[in-house]
């Protein structure tokens, strides 16, 4: 069986990451969240799991399968193999694997057994170009590494909770998983600079991704921390506003709820011309700077409510939007659907999954001129590329993947 040597010079790529091989050990949200997007732009990412399938495949919402849909979506433009870690010829299949690869990418926690074995001091010495990139609550240092945790934890430990909800609400988490994502987004980030890395001293590293860092950076991005050292205020649930702006959300006339932006003095005075109070532009109370509207948010919300029950959703767009002020109708998960900006940049596109049929998948947020991506594998079957990867990657004869099958390697 040929095996692709990785001292080949790197082809033109059709997708530019299509030279590179990813062994995917991550499971739930942020790691696969970054091998998905390895693999939308055309990195061979193989998802390697336990024999009886990792826990991701059965948790949440489950599809009529028995497997959670979550799983079908960020699953996706993977090979899965399944491998026994707990078995010493399991660990040895590992390291043949690290060396015809380039990237190792997990979520353990750190020092967990798993962990132990995907360590980057370990498996560089098997492949001297390795990239491990390990996503975990809390960094791969410090007195808290090995603790425990999920998305919302991050948002508790960062003080992100006290920032959500309404006043008067308990700490409130958002229900999208940011931190989940945008640690996926930072380590799909870390292992491209890796890689160019690599590419100038033939050298791999290592990549460490925190959940909590991730919280506490988006956080601070927005300057609680930095409000508090120099002025000693602490922003708590501040609702629809701003976190140091002003923006609301209004219910029209025909009861669909409008978003709507006047941040900065420019959006300001353009938002006060459209809604026809020129006055609220040369208002202390209001004109001056963003800090003041803040402050005085529940007077503007007076006049916004107002103005905008008297107008419908699409009225009160079209007025804004003319007038350059941000603002949108809340949209339903129905509506989006349908949205034509949604279908104009293909952000959600229909694929064939084994007995489901057509389902939807979100599309490619990185759209690239030359290279673009796409979706070209569902998420793998238990075990579904065993066959090719063992076969055809390691050389193992049929005879010796039955044999590993029978043992409970693979």
């Amino acid at each position: 069986m040929k095996i692709r040597k990785k001292e080949t010079e790197p082809k033109w790529a059709t997708k530019i990451l299509d030279n590179i091989r990813v062994l995917d050990l991550s499971r739930f949200q942020s790691g696969p969240i970054c091998g998905m997007l390895l693999g939308d732009m055309g990195a061979e990412v193989i998802r390697i799991e336990e024999t009886e399938g990792s826990a991701d495949r059965r948790w949440g919402f489950l599809g009529s399968d028995g497997e959670t849909l979550a799983y079908k979506i960020v699953g996706r433009n993977r090979k899965g193999i399944t491998l026994n870690l707990r078995t010493a010829q399991g660990k040895r299949i590992l390291r043949e694997l690290v060396r015809w690869s380039d990237v190792v990418l997990h979520n353990y926690t750190p020092k967990s057994q798993l962990a132990d074995i995907l360590n980057y001091t370990r498996l560089r010495r098997i492949n001297r170009g390795i990239i491990v990139a390990a996503i975990s609550g809390f960094g791969q240092n410090g007195p808290d590494a090995e603790l425990v945790s999920f998305d919302n934890i991050a948002q508790a430990r960062s003080g992100n909770m006290l920032l959500a909800g309404f006043q008067g609400d308990p700490p409130t988490k958002t229900p999208v998983a940011y931190n989940d994502i945008c640690s996926g987004f930072a380590s799909a980030m870390g292992i491209l600079l890796a890689l160019y890395h690599r590419q100038k001293t033939g050298i791999g590293q290592s990549v460490d991704v925190s959940l909590f860092d991730i919280a506490l950076f988006s956080g601070q991005c927005m300057g609680s921390l930095i409000l508090y050292e120099l002025y000693g205020k602490i922003h708590t649930h501040v609702g629809n506003r701003g976190f140091h702006s002003y923006m609301g959300c209004f219910k029209a006339k025909d009861d669909k709820w409008v978003v709507i932006c006047g941040t900065t003095n420019a959006i300001w005075k353009r938002l006060a011309k459209a809604i026809g109070r020129k006055d609220m532009v040369d208002d202390p109370r209001f004109g001056v700077n963003d800090m003041a509207r803040f402050n005085n948010s529940k007077l503007i919300d007076e006049v916004m409510n107002k103005w905008v029950s008297r107008r419908t959703s699409g009225e009160v767009v079209k007025i804004l939007q003319e007038g350059r002020v941000p603002c949108s109708v809340v949209n339903t998960v129905e509506k989006l659907l349908h949205d034509r900006q949604v279908k104009a940049r293909e952000m959600i596109v229909y694929r064939d999954y084994p007995g489901l049929g057509k389902i939807p998948l979100p599309g490619i947020p990185i759209k690239l001129s030359l290279t673009p991506g796409s979706i070209s594998l569902p998420a793998p079957r238990l075990g579904e590329h065993n066959e090719e990867v063992y076969c055809g990657l390691l050389g193992f004869s049929r005879r010796k993947l039955d044999q590993l099958k029978t043992k409970g390697i693979i």
